[in-house]
């Protein structure tokens, strides 16, 4: 956690992310190696399927088939770490404001809007005055530090949680309270929540927010709620 003037930024710590950076491409080009020494071994079982890639890399003359195995493993872990970095949350919080950062794109909540802040599992909630839901991210991001930097800042913390909880019911097939376009999003978003369709789950999300209705999940059982009142 830092401090830009009279803001205070919450973001994973530099240390940790370099971390990443170099054990994704040297993991990526182990496991790549490793699968190199295992091919010789996998093509004497007759009963192993999918024999081919592996009579392929078994194939392929040293030191060519290492240097390949370790060039394109270590490709692979650099590309994984770079999703895994883009993905990272980060906050700038200040009295007047909270800036939410992800990907490269950020958006702004002004602190007159937000009515409570709060995790909810692994994700950072925040709920405006009337009882909509602002923004739902998931977030790697200490809890502690988090919550210390809304508090710092005089914002809303919420530690037992969500204050609109009881409102939520589990979703069924055709809700009588809810529209033909509500659940025709919630009935998208089960199947993208079932293939572990992230960036769809997002957007269907986001439809629901635009229709009033806020969607909260249990082990891919979706539960919604609507603004109180």
């Amino acid at each position: 956690m830092t401090r830009t003037s009279s803001s205070t930024v919450v973001a994973i710590a530099r240390g940790w992310r370099a971390l990443g950076w170099l054990l994704c491409p040297v993991l990526g080009a182990a496991l790549l190696w490793g699968l190199k020494l295992a091919a010789g071994w996998v093509t004497t079982l007759t009963w192993f399927p999918f024999q081919g890639p592996f009579r392929l890399v078994e194939s392929i003359p040293e030191p060519a088939a290492t240097l390949g195995a370790l060039g394109i493993g270590a490709a692979a872990g650099l590309v994984l770490a770079f999703l895994a970095d883009l993905d990272l949350l980060s906050l700038e919080i200040d009295a007047t404001g909270v800036v939410l950062t992800r990907a490269g794109e950020s958006e702004r909540f002004e602190r007159a809007a937000v009515g409570a802040v709060f995790f909810d599992g692994g994700k950072l909630v925040l709920v405006g005055t009337a009882g909509d839901e602002l923004a739902r991210e998931s977030s790697d991001l200490p809890k502690k530090r988090v919550r210390a930097a809304f508090e710092e800042h005089g914002y809303p913390w919420h530690a037992d949680g969500d204050p609109y909880r009881e409102d939520y019911r589990l979703w069924v097939e055709g809700t009588p309270e809810l529209s033909d376009r509500a659940n025709a999003l919630l009935r998208a978003r089960k199947e993208a929540l079932a293939k572990d369709q992230g960036d769809e789950v997002k957007e269907l999300r986001r439809e629901l927010v635009k229709a009033g209705v806020f969607v909260r999940e249990e082990k891919k059982r979706q539960y919604w709620r609507t603004t109180p009142g």
